[in-house]
């Protein structure tokens, strides 16, 4: 079986492994589709959180049923992947709240992930995908990251919000305010990316950050800024500088992770009595969510796809990835 290991920073390698074997209440799944994330990129270059090596990458999955004992999942069915591995009993699991577990594996990051041909996964972990893609179903793990922070926030419909960052989780944090009825500002420091967010996204407002933001959002907001701002850039100044743009009585949702610290200035958060949550990975009732939108075509997987490549030349791909004038958005591995 062929496996790609992040090493160490700035190496992968592929290399022949055994294939898994099926635990109980597992089934063994071949993996076809693997969405290449900002945690797999981070992982690669040394800065992510919670992290160790040598790790198999990879958590945005699709693939078929190799394996399995349960009636639910024939060999052969399409399905997705969940790959918040919780324990099930702390008071995170005990509150519903899987996706904050304290004891949290997540695919790819904790434990090792999908960048395989074959990967053993509790049943209790997959999403059957009958009637969507191979390629949309891998892409229901990011968009749900966006559909989490979103009911996390409590918007509501008519609310304006501001998303700050047009990368993968921002655009679907976009789309999904979106769906729930919002106005939406998109912000972020390249206009190509912002004329993106306005074609796949349909948000309402486009700023760019590096052009007076704060008087921009004013302008929209008749002076009174956005009730709900997501920050998904992951970059430490701008998620001190999203205090700045919140209405009094507003709320803060950083999606992204950073590691860092951060800072605020203490009068001004009092002041505006602001509630500053974060928003971690996702749950069922989220993937629930964003399949539903999938089928209703309100997501367009396809132009959220802007590269793809086959497994055994992913290695030579992937520091082009991070080049900006490429223009990646979402890539795409085929198996």
């Amino acid at each position: 079986m062929k496996s790609i290991v992040c090493m160490q920073p700035n190496e992968l390698k592929m290399i022949e492994a055994q294939p898994p074997v099926r635990g109980q209440g597992e089934a063994l799944v071949q993996i076809r589709r693997i969405g290449i994330c900002g945690t797999d990129l981070h992982a690669y270059r040394g800065n992510q959180p919670f992290f160790t090596y040598p790790r198999v990458l990879g958590h945005e999955l699709s693939g078929t049923i190799l394996q399995s004992d349960s009636s639910d999942f024939q060999i052969g069915a399409q399905v997705s992947v969940i790959p918040y591995l919780e324990c099930g009993s702390c008071i995170a699991c005990r509150n519903g709240k899987t996706n904050c577990c304290t004891q949290m594996k997540v695919l790819g990051v904790h434990t090792d992930g999908g960048m395989r041909e074959i990967i053993a996964v509790p049943t209790s972990h997959l999403i059957k995908t009958d009637g969507i893609s191979l390629d949309q179903a891998a892409l229901l793990e990011p968009l749900s990251i966006g559909a989490h922070a979103v009911r996390r926030s409590g918007l509501q419909q008519g609310e304006l919000a501001l998303v700050i960052g047009a990368g993968p989780i921002g655009l679907g944090v976009m789309v999904l305010a979106k769906q729930r009825g919002a106005k939406v500002i998109a912000m972020d420091m390249n206009e190509e990316r912002l004329r993106f967010c306005q074609e796949w996204a349909q948000v309402d407002y486009t700023v760019n950050v590096l052009n007076q933001p704060l008087e921009a959002l004013a302008e929209i907001t008749d002076g009174d800024l956005p009730t709900v701002v997501f920050d998904a850039t992951g970059n430490a100044k701008s998620m001190m500088d999203a205090f700045t743009y919140v209405s009094h009585g507003g709320r803060l949702v950083y999606v992204g992770l950073v590691k860092a610290d951060i800072a605020f200035n203490d009068p001004d958060f009092h002041k505006k009595e602001l509630t500053l949550m974060s928003s971690r990975n996702a749950t069922r009732e989220d993937f629930d969510t964003v399949i539903q939108a999938v089928r209703d075509g309100a997501v367009d997987i396809d132009r959220y796809i802007t590269h793809r490549v086959r497994f055994d030349h992913m290695i030579d791909e992937f520091e082009k990835w991070y080049d900006p004038a490429n223009g990646v958005i979402k890539a795409i591995v085929e198996l």
